[in-house]
């Protein structure tokens, strides 16, 4: 019965949810390869202040990216140690630094909202939608563009 309403409500999609900076991101389900506590991040020489670093995560080599140096926010204070989100682009495996994991939300996909106007630019760049929630709005990352610094860094290397 509650298949017959998801098809006639529309399609689901379903996002991991992250805290970045105060702030609720979703990323999609379907790009999220696993959620992990980043140890022993190794900084990169000449990298770009939005790259933490490399680290070894279970026989692969993953960049890690600073999620709140890539949104232009302050480092975290609070003493929590970060999280990290794994995600994949052509092969090459990134870990996404967050603040907090959250839980995984399932979403009406004619609910997602274009960037509004009011958006902050820094999250607008990275950000393929919102999503209205209970008092609270979800900005839904788009991987590739969070990851476009990448190909930036090797084009110019």
């Amino acid at each position: 019965m509650s298949t017959k309403m998801q098809t006639v409500e529309g399609a689901m999609v379903e996002y991991v949810t992250a805290m970045i900076g105060g702030q609720l991101f979703g990323l999609p389900i379907s790009r999220v390869q696993d959620v992990f506590m980043p140890e022993r991040v190794t900084r990169v020489p000449l990298a770009s202040g939005e790259i933490a670093g490399v680290l070894n995560l279970r026989g692969r080599i993953v960049t890690v990216v600073d999620m709140r140096a890539r949104l232009g926010l302050p480092k975290a204070d609070d003493g929590k140690p970060p999280m990290a989100v794994g995600v994949d682009l052509r092969g090459e495996s990134y870990g996404l630094l967050i603040d907090q994991i959250g839980e995984v939300l399932r979403l009406l996909e004619d609910g997602k909202e274009e960037n509004p106007v009011n958006l902050d630019p820094r999250m607008a760049k990275l950000a393929g939608g919102v999503h209205r929630l209970d008092g609270q709005l979800m900005v839904v990352l788009d991987v590739d563009r969070v990851l476009e610094l990448e190909t930036k860094v090797q084009m110019a290397a």
